[in-house]
C-alpha cells in the first residue's frame, strides 16, 4: 500500500513559512492521510508536526518528515493510549494548479494465505 494526498498550496513554491502554514491548516485532513497506514493497528493520527527542514531533489520534488502521535483507543477494554511516531514522505508541487502532492512510504501488504 502507497497511499497520496492532494492539497491546495496557495504559495509560489515550498518554503518554511508555505510548510508551516500547511500544516496548520491541514492538519486535519494530514491526520486522515497517515491514519491510513496504521488503521489495521486500530489507531488514529492526531497533532502533525513537521519534524525537520524539507530536503529538495529539485525545485519542485522533495522529501519532509513528519511528526505525529498515534492515538489507540478501546471503550470496551478501557484502553487509551498514546505514541509518538514519525514519517517519512515525498512531495510534488504544481505550480500551475498551485497544488502540491504527498506520496507515503510503500508498505507492502501481505494476501491472506490459501487454504
Amino acid at each position: 500500500m502507497q497511499e497520496s494526498w492532494t492539497f491546495d498550496f496557495p504559495f509560489e513554491r515550498p518554503s518554511s513559512e508555505a510548510w508551516s502554514c500547511l500544516i496548520q491548516t491541514q492538519q486535519r485532513d494530514l491526520g486522515i492521510f497517515l491514519t491510513y497506514y496504521y488503521k489495521r493497528q486500530g489507531a488514529v493520527v492526531e497533532k502533525v508536526q513537521l519534524k525537520s527542514a524539507t530536503q529538495l531533489d529539485s525545485q519542485d520534488t522533495g522529501t519532509l518528515c513528519l511528526s505525529f502521535e498515534l492515538i489507540y483507543f478501546n471503550a470496551c477494554q478501557d484502553l487509551h493510549e498514546t505514541q509518538s511516531e514519525e514519517m517519512k514522505l515525498s512531495f510534488q508541487f504544481d505550480a500551475a494548479k498551485m497544488t502540491l502532492k504527498l506520496v507515503g512510504p510503500y508498505w507492502p501488504s501481505r494476501e491472506p494465505d490459501e487454504i
